[in-house]
């Protein structure tokens, strides 16, 4: 499935293009977003060549994942959603913004937008979420979509120059219709 976009009321997910390069900056070049990530700030270099990796895996048959920018309604990207493919109809859910979209819903409909996505075109019955312990709005974020906390991995990621665990959460398919009231 390819190329991919899915609109919303206010965002749209959408493929990356080269030249989000100095919008993704914004994202994964700024330590007061990736210190809730599992991975470190990344130098522009880096970030260029992660970029042309995802833009060439998105067109990989089978697709190993579902990695989408958020783009806002001047196609700007401000973020990033993803679903990693796992066995047995699973996905895992990731997602990040920019600094200066927090707290304005954009993470919600985009993680939304993809929940429906994963569930509805991947026909997925399982998607699971990790978020570190001290990411209360991530928190927060998947308790409204449905999720159930599962547990704690301990040490579950190495980032900033340390061990971090992660809060383990997930969604199965029924529970998602069931929450949405449309049995569908």
């Amino acid at each position: 499935m390819f190329p991919i976009e899915i609109a919303g009321p206010r965002i749209a997910l959408r493929e990356f293009r080269i030249d989000d390069l100095d919008a993704s900056m914004a994202v994964v070049g700024d330590a007061a977003v990736t210190q809730t990530l599992s991975f470190d700030v990344r130098t522009r270099d880096d970030q260029a060549e992660r970029l042309s990796l995802d833009i060439a895996r998105a067109q990989s048959e089978p697709r190993p994942d579902y990695y989408l920018a958020v783009a806002n309604s001047n196609d700007t990207l401000i973020g990033f959603v993803r679903i990693g493919l796992g066995r047995d109809r699973s996905g895992e859910l990731g997602y990040a913004l920019r600094r200066e979209d927090w707290g304005k819903g954009y993470a919600a409909e985009a993680t939304a937008l993809m929940i429906a996505f994963g569930f509805d075109a991947l026909r997925l019955h399982r998607i699971q979420a990790a978020c570190g312990p001290d990411s209360r709005a991530s928190q927060r974020l998947l308790a409204r979509l449905g999720f159930t906390p599962e547990g704690r991995l301990r040490d579950h990621v190495f980032t900033n120059g340390a061990w971090r665990d992660s809060l383990l959460y997930s969604l199965l398919e029924h529970e998602w219709r069931e929450a949405r009231h449309d049995g569908s």
